[in-house]
């Protein structure tokens, strides 16, 4: 498959019933890579348009991405109660199961780190290791002000919280985001399981945060308390553009490859 063209996608029904797109490239003979993307991101711009799908499969990996619920060509449900990190968990395994993987190499960032940090500790074997870019302990987005939020997308009222307007311009910046659903997924994650020393997973994890990002020290933390964690800081790369970085791309393969 030539990496220059968007990939067709395949669905798959959650435990909820929402549809789920999923992304397959490579040889489904070669060990698997599955990524998952960051919040208002999808499979495509997070992993296939930044370089990473096409390195992987060269790397000699078969790769499985998915849209996460609310998020890209996925269903967009509006309702908090959709968006639980049990049901993104729930999402990962659902997909695993309908490409019969017994196991995986687990790449994910920001949120995708954050469902793949649960992820790692509740599906045990089935996911061997992990690279986890963009997180922090505890939630980023507690600041996040649902309310004015949900206001602004209601009546266009002016978003005074610097870090709720950040997220919306982003939500905005990718066509065919559902910014009410975006909102909604923030809600429903509030008060859910966070990363923390004493929840940790076991297996070898690769963490990655932007020199430039304001969560690079509680992301380097995050790998110390964490039992066979390592920490790579991308250089010159922020929260936001810190995907498309090639030195992290080259220091994710070379631990999965390891």
């Amino acid at each position: 498959m030539l990496h220059r063209i968007t990939p067709e996608h395949r669905f798959v029904p959650s435990l909820d019933g929402v549809q789920l797109a999923t992304y397959e490239l490579g040889d489904p003979e070669h060990p698997t890579v599955f990524v998952v993307h960051g919040f208002a991101s999808s499979a495509i711009a997070n992993w296939h348009a930044t370089g990473w799908t096409r390195d992987l499969t060269r790397a000699g990996f078969h790769v499985i991405g998915i849209d996460q619920r609310g998020h890209g060509a996925s269903d967009k449900p509006d309702s908090a109660d959709a968006y639980t990190m049990e049901l993104l968990v729930a999402d990962v395994e659902a997909v695993l199961d309908a490409y019969l993987l017994t196991e995986v190499r687990y790449v994910g960032y920001s949120l995708g780190a954050r469902v793949g940090w649960q992820a790692a500790r509740e599906l045990g074997v089935r996911i061997t290791q992990a690279v986890l870019g963009g997180i922090p302990d505890g939630d980023p987005l507690k600041r996040f002000q649902i309310a004015d939020a949900r206001a602004h997308l209601e009546s266009g009222r002016e978003i005074t919280d610097h870090l709720t307007g950040v997220y919306l311009e982003m939500a905005k910046a990718l066509p065919g985001n559902d910014l009410a659903a975006l909102v909604a997924l923030v809600e429903g994650l509030r008060d859910g399981p966070q990363p923390g020393a004493a929840n940790a997973p076991t297996q070898p994890v690769l963490f990655a945060t932007g020199s430039e990002d304001t969560i690079l020290d509680a992301s380097r933390a995050l790998a110390k308390a964490t039992p066979h964690g390592s920490f790579f800081e991308i250089p010159g790369r922020n929260h936001f553009n810190a995907p498309t970085s090639r030195p992290f791309r080259e220091a994710a393969i070379a631990f999965l490859k390891a």
